[in-house]
């Protein structure tokens, strides 16, 4: 399995274009002066009992966007923040708990568009210390770890679709036992799987 961390940081290490909640819906028309906020999540890896985890949230179904989704931890860029990679840790930190000096920096992929108008650039992290999770009141609803292996295989995604604004709108989704892993956090995660199939 320390042959999928590594194959992780030469695809971050490779150019890759950024991606869209848009991507499997090419008819389409965004706004050409639509304005997105910046905004990053953290991909939080961690040694389990048999191999690398993925860590993930369940959002609170009380949140004004993606509610009851399953996401990275992450949000919007705050003007305190130094850059993308320090607000995905100040998120990681403040919506799990997570500390900021046991997590190694990977690198980042290209920024996601989301259809709320965010643009999220994906960092991705190495945890090296042992921390218990803490799940942020009104936010996460819930903390949880998924094979790294199992959402990086190409064969666990599917392409799904559902009615959005009027329109069906095509998806990928990579489900894991009971959490149905769409949207955004999948594209992403397809992004990832991507990537290592030139490494």
């Amino acid at each position: 399995m320390s042959d999928l961390i590594t194959r992780t940081r030469h695809a971050l290490a490779r150019a890759c274009p950024p991606s869209s909640d848009f991507d499997l819906n090419p008819d389409t028309e965004l706004a050409p002066g639509r304005k997105l906020r910046p905004a990053a999540v953290l991909a939080p890896i961690i040694a389990g009992d048999d191999g690398f985890d993925l860590i993930l949230t369940k959002r609170s179904s009380a949140l004004k966007h993606h509610p009851g989704q399953i996401a990275f931890p992450g949000g919007k860029q705050d003007e305190s923040d130094a850059d993308l990679i320090a607000t995905a840790l100040r998120e990681a930190h403040e919506e799990i708990g997570l500390p900021r000096d046991s997590v190694e920096i990977l690198g980042t992929f290209a920024p996601h568009e989301t259809v709320t108008s965010f643009t999220v650039t994906p960092v991705i992290g190495l945890i090296h210390s042992p921390f218990d999770a803490i799940p942020e009141p009104g936010e996460v609803a819930e903390v949880f770890r998924v094979p790294l292996a199992h959402v990086l295989n190409p064969s666990q995604f599917a392409v799904q679709s559902r009615r959005w604004r009027g329109k069906r709108r095509a998806y990928y989704s990579v489900p894991y036992g009971p959490y149905y892993i769409w949207g955004a956090t999948a594209r992403i995660l397809r992004t990832w799987t991507d990537q290592l199939s030139h490494t």
